[in-house]
């Protein structure tokens, strides 16, 4: 469970994930994207909406370690 937890977290060996503006996305924010694109309609352009989706993806990692432990 602590190997999940870490993973949701964005956490490796201690790496400080970097801000919205980094250019370096984790696997939940790369699966946000895939996600926008695959139902956005072609519509969504995942580049123009990073912080939006930066601010989903930490409340969803901050509600999974709150219900997790």
């Amino acid at each position: 469970m602590d190997k999940l937890k870490n993973l949701a977290s964005g956490g490796g060996s201690g790496e400080q994930k970097p801000a919205a503006g980094g250019g370096q996305e984790d696997y939940l924010d790369k699966g946000l994207d895939a996600a926008e694109k695959r139902f956005g309609g072609g519509n969504v352009d995942p580049a123009k909406q990073r912080e939006t989706n930066e601010k989903i993806t930490d409340k969803g990692r901050e509600m999974f370690e709150r219900s997790t432990g």
